[in-house]
């Protein structure tokens, strides 16, 4: 598997704050809050944008670290990404994200081949 792909399949290694957090771009980190902040409708500050990826040890956004439920329930059901869980097929909690985002169920299914 790839290192750097969440459990949802997303590629930390293009995610804005993981970026932000490896090079130490403070304007980015400032560009990124202010586009989630406008995404999501809520408060958003440059120092929530920080992360050294889904499975790096070390910082995580706020997001990713409290509130993703499809990280919470991989790391209860301990597998390293979604469609290694017997329930992927069916469940509710990366259904809907992986229809917004394609290239994540890609990398999920490149990364079940490996």
């Amino acid at each position: 598997m790839k290192n750097k792909i969440g459990y949802c399949g997303l590629d930390c290694e293009k995610c804005d704050a993981y970026i932000a957090t490896i090079t130490d771009n403070q304007s980015l980190r400032e560009k990124t809050a202010a586009l989630w902040a406008s995404m999501n409708n809520v408060p958003i500050l440059p120092e929530h944008i920080n992360c050294n990826g889904c499975h790096g040890n070390g910082i995580k956004t706020i997001f990713c670290e409290h509130m993703c439920e499809i990280r919470k329930c991989a790391k209860e059901k301990n597998v390293t990404i979604c469609i290694e869980c017997v329930a992927f097929s069916t469940c509710r909690i990366i259904k809907g994200f992986l229809e917004n985002n394609p290239s994540a169920f890609d990398n999920l299914m490149v990364n079940q081949q490996i």
